[in-house]
C-alpha cells in the first residue's frame, strides 16, 4: 500500500466515524441481504457486534501506516474467525458489503479512486486473515 492509498483511506474513514452506527446498520443489512446464509454466524442482538465491527475497522485503518505493528492482531482475528465457520469465500462477500456501506455512507465523497484504495486495503487485510487461518488449520 502506498502512503497515498493509506492517507486516502484514513481521511475517508474520518468521515465515517460520525455516522458509525448508521454505517454498521448499512453494513449488516447489506451483508445479510447478499448472503443470508451467514446470518446464523452472528448473535441475535447485533448491538455489540456492530460496535466491534466499527472498532476493528477504526483500529485497522488508523494503523495502516504501521501494519507490521498490528499484524499479530489481524492474524489472530483471522484465526478466531475459524471458530465462527468463516470460509475464504466469505471475505469477498464482506468486502462487497463494506464497499457498499462506504459508498452509501460517504455519498458524493465516494469516487472510483477511493473505491480502488479501499479495495486494496481490504484485500490486503483479508489476505492476512485468510493466510493466518489457513496456517492454523494446516497445523491442526
Amino acid at each position: 500500500m502506498s502512503p497515498e492509498t493509506i492517507q486516502s483511506v484514513q481521511d475517508s474513514f474520518k468521515k465515517v466515524v460520525p455516522i458509525a452506527g448508521t454505517a454498521a446498520d448499512i453494513f449488516y443489512t447489506r451483508l445479510f441481504e447478499i448472503a443470508p446464509e451467514v446470518r446464523p454466524m452472528f448473535p441475535e442482538n447485533m448491538i455489540k457486534q456492530k460496535g466491534k465491527l466499527m472498532q476493528m475497522l477504526g483500529t485497522a485503518v488508523q494503523n495502516l501506516h504501521r501494519l507490521q505493528d498490528v499484524l499479530p492482531a489481524i492474524q489472530e482475528l483471522g484465526v478466531k474467525h475459524i471458530s465462527y465457520g468463516v470460509k475464504d469465500a466469505h471475505y469477498d462477500i464482506v468486502g462487497s458489503a463494506l464497499l457498499y456501506t462506504l459508498e452509501k455512507g460517504l455519498g458524493d465523497s465516494w469516487t472510483s479512486g477511493l473505491k480502488a484504495d479501499w479495495t486494496e486495503v481490504y484485500t490486503a487485510l483479508a489476505t492476512i486473515m485468510k493466510e493466518a487461518a489457513a496456517t492454523q488449520q494446516a497445523a491442526e
